[in-house]
């Protein structure tokens, strides 16, 4: 959509709000907790925008609708996961044995592409933690748990991650992500293979300290495992099926109109959580401690983040090839890095939007809009630059507690079931040891150019 050049103060309510989010939890938790607290914060920081863009920007309105559109897909996608995943209960123990735990990390790794990270997280950690709960050392257990299940294994579909998500509702077409394999498939593969050295030496260190046979112990199952709640797979599916077939045929089989494409998709989604609730027994919720306090608190932080990035991705669009970064591996670590310490959906956008300025200036007849990503996939540097963003916002969120939001749900979940976990700082040394050795590498393979 055109119109003028936001003003430079514009994009500082967006830099003021991610700061926020991402320094007042460390110094603030009391008040962090409350959401109408997060939400004072979101509509502080949103008022200076939606002056300017309702007072003095002829295109404010038309952009701000964009926005809410956009928002509400958003949160109907999260809320519509979080809400059918809730009424899946695993119930009875693994073995908590190291071929086991790597094959839950495994599942884990696919499982976050069909049903997003959070999904994926919420399902898996407590009958990981109940697997291993004989064992004394198991923080190596969640912290790579966080790095491939709640963020590396969320990056082959747009439900995976609410970085491609975003994308796919600005025009990166729904298969698209699968390019996005190998990335996927070496991160992973790399960081199950380093884990189950590691907990095949610190199961061998406790057989040696600890009296008795450790792997006797951890091998006793109690109970078998079991599902409930089976049926929201269906519903899981239908999410997945009403994303892909309104994102690929709505606008030659339904209608061109995106309000109504859009409206029809948030319906659908919304449909499909109503049935979970309908169908899904209470026990099992509460067996999952199912509340709706996580997606409210999203809801109320992204509010702010929708509203208050519109002038920021603008500039970006029209002024981003300044800023120098035009090297594969230039995206890949600048959409990372604040990725790990900013959240990775508004920053997976901001590069984005960064990437469509850049290949404008490189062809000034394109055109390109941050509204419609899918066009720099004409570009050869367009699909290698949004290659490039995608796996560093998805894949070093799990650089940092504040990366990605199932980050510190998991590891509250962790220390209720008793795991010391590691401080901010701790967990920054596990990350920094383990994760960037590896992201060096992924830039070799796929961003050296």
């Amino acid at each position: 959509m055109p119109g003028a050049v936001p003003p430079a103060w514009s994009v500082l309510p967006f830099a003021a709000y991610l700061l926020a989010i991402a320094v007042v939890p460390l110094f603030a938790h009391r008040f962090w907790e409350s959401n109408r607290n997060k939400l004072v914060v979101a509509a502080v920081a949103s008022l200076p925008v939606l002056v300017y863009l309702l007072g003095f920007e002829p295109h404010g309105t038309r952009w701000l609708l964009h926005s809410a559109r956009e928002y509400v897909a958003f949160i109907a996608l999260l809320g519509s996961l979080y809400v059918i995943s809730g009424g899946v209960h695993l119930r009875g123990a693994l073995a908590g044995t190291p071929l086991v735990n790597s094959a839950v990390l495994g599942l884990g790794a696919v499982l976050a592409s069909l049903i997003g990270t959070t999904g994926a997280s919420m399902l898996l950690i407590r009958p990981l933690l109940r697997a291993n709960a004989a064992r004394e050392r198991k923080v190596h257990i969640v912290v790579f748990f966080i790095f491939i299940v709640a963020n590396g294994g969320g990056l082959l579909t747009p439900l995976g991650d609410p970085p491609l998500f975003l994308g796919f509702l600005r025009g990166v077409p729904f298969l698209w992500t699968l390019r996005l394999f190998g990335p996927w498939l070496l991160v992973n593969a790399l960081l199950l293979v380093l884990f189950n050295l590691l907990d095949q030496a610190v199961l061998a260190r406790e057989e040696r300290e600890r009296p008795g046979s450790q792997l006797e112990e951890v091998q006793r199952v109690p109970e078998p495992l079991r599902i409930e709640g089976g049926l929201n797979f269906l519903w899981l599916l239908g999410v997945l099926g009403v994303i892909f077939a309104i994102g690929s045929f709505g606008k030659s089989q339904l209608s061109p109109n995106e309000d109504v494409l859009a409206a029809l998709q948030v319906f659908g989604m919304l449909f499909l959580a109503a049935l979970s609730l309908a169908f899904t027994r209470r026990e099992t919720r509460v067996s999952n401690a199912f509340g709706w306090a996580p997606i409210a608190e999203v809801a109320a932080v992204f509010s702010g983040i929708f509203v208050t990035m519109i002038p920021a991705l603008r500039l970006l669009e029209v002024r981003g090839a300044e800023l120098g970064v035009q090297a594969p591996w230039h995206f890949f670590w600048a959409a990372g890095i604040l990725s790990s310490f900013l959240d990775n959906a508004p920053t997976y956008l901001a590069f984005a939007s960064l990437a469509v300025g850049v290949v404008n200036q490189a062809h000034p007849g394109a055109g390109l809009s941050a509204d419609a990503l899918g066009g720099l996939l004409a570009y050869p540097e367009g699909v290698v630059h949004l290659t490039a963003i995608s796996c560093g916002a998805v894949l070093m969120g799990a650089n940092s507690y504040i990366g990605n939001g199932p980050n510190f749900m998991v590891k509250s979940i962790a220390e209720s079931a008793g795991v010391r976990m590691p401080s901010f700082v701790g967990y920054l040394a596990w990350s920094g040891g383990i994760l960037l050795p590896i992201f060096g590498i992924v830039t070799l393979v796929f961003f050296r150019a």
